[in-house]
């Protein structure tokens, strides 16, 4: 049985590490958006698989200028959704994880320009209101049951290629810019590995370029936990028992790992989750920060698929553009305290990028937040961002 934990404020800042809402900004109506639906017969990956009848969800702000020069490519992280800014009712209580920068009058001013933002395939928030995509989760219209691990490997190239399709279906042949954050930095390093000719500028944030085999045993570590429950059964468990403990630990290993240090001294210290049991009297009284992340990591693993989950974690780890190819000119927004793509691994990728002659910026976030400064406090850079896109690069 899941442990049910009143989550305070100290909390919320564990729950953001999974949801990574942000709260609409103060004094501001936030935008109403609509989830839409993209649809391919069939695409065929880059390892060969075929995958019919794939579908991505996408949503829009703003409006296409006449001959569509305008367009800005929002692209997601690890476990998010292409839902960026704004709010799909009124009702809902966050809008968009980056609503401090996008919309009206902001960073990324809609006043402007035409934003675009879609899910990834295999987006791991299978039950999650408006979360379309295709995965491993989706029916094989082959045998009428979900994929599971019979579903092909995918990879950024072919995430990348199938937003390429969206936006052609859309009449868009080029793009003012790919602007996005963790994962989402990766699939703006390979739209201008892949269609440099498409992508006139691009914003990665908290992201580095290239393989590093450090992280890849991280992203194994992330996925351990759900290898290890039993009702993962190998990845056929639709039907039956998920293996929603696995799906919360692995989780709560990200959570962890994408705030760090700061965050948990600032925000837990060594307290025990209950007064009444110091941790130092027996071996199961747990320290605060143990139940917050467990109780965050249980919460959120409702809405999420584990062979999916699966999913990602490949395509993360198979992620190898190379940053001397990169031409086109690049905003590189990191975070210092960051855990997952730690300040050597940025300043490498900068070092590549600009020795290619590529002109390259640099911004900062600071914050508790380790790796999630680039997404909770992504408004510090609001003002590089907004200058970057104004600039007339040819």
């Amino acid at each position: 049985m899941m442990r049910r934990i009143n989550l305070s404020l100290t909390s919320a800042l564990a729950a953001a590490a999974f949801s990574l809402s942000t709260a609409p900004s103060r004094g501001q109506t936030a935008m109403l958006v609509e989830k839409k639906v993209f649809e391919l017969p069939s695409y065929t990956t880059e390892g060969g698989g075929t995958i019919r009848n794939l579908r991505i969800g996408w949503e829009s702000y703003g409006t296409p200028n006449a001959d569509k020069s305008n367009v800005v490519l929002v692209t997601h992280y690890f476990s998010g959704t292409s839902h960026a800014a704004g709010k799909y009712s009124a009702s809902d209580q966050v809008a968009g994880y980056w609503d401090p920068i996008i919309g009206p009058g902001k960073a990324i001013d809609t006043d402007k320009y035409f934003v675009v933002s879609s899910d990834t395939l295999v987006n791991i928030n299978v039950g999650t209101p408006n979360v379309v995509t295709t995965g491993p989760a989706s029916i094989d219209p082959d045998t009428g049951k979900p994929y599971g691990m019979a579903f092909p490997v995918v990879t950024f190239g072919d995430m990348v290629k199938v937003q390429k399709a969206l936006l052609d279906s859309l009449g868009i042949a080029k793009l003012k810019a790919v602007v996005g954050a963790s994962g989402g930095a990766l699939q703006a390093y390979q739209w201008a590995q892949d269609f440099p000719e498409r992508v006139e500028r691009i914003v990665p944030v908290i992201g580095a370029a290239g393989s590093n085999p450090f992280l890849i045993a991280w992203l194994d570590v992330w996925a351990q936990p759900i290898r290890l429950d039993p009702h993962w059964n190998g990845g056929d468990y639709y039907g039956r028992e998920p293996p929603k403990a696995g799906v919360a630990g692995a989780l709560t290993v990200v959570g962890l790992h994408a705030n760090g240090a700061e965050w948990a001294a600032q925000g837990f210290g060594s307290a025990p989750a209950d007064p009444g049991k110091p941790p130092a009297k027996a071996l199961d009284n747990r320290f605060k920060i143990q139940a917050v992340l467990d109780a965050a990591g249980e919460t959120r693993a409702a809405g999420v698929d584990a062979n999916t989950f699966l999913y990602l974690i490949k395509a993360n780890q198979l992620a190898s553009t190379d940053p001397a190819r990169i031409k086109a000119p690049t905003l590189l927004v990191s975070s210092p305290s960051d855990l997952v793509f730690p300040p050597d691994w940025i300043e490498r990728t900068a070092g590549a990028i600009a020795a290619n002659g590529t002109p390259i910026e640099r911004a900062t976030v600071s914050g508790p937040n380790g790796h999630l400064n680039g997404v909770l406090h992504i408004a510090q850079a609001g003002p590089a961002i907004a200058a970057f896109l104004a600039k007339p690069f040819k």
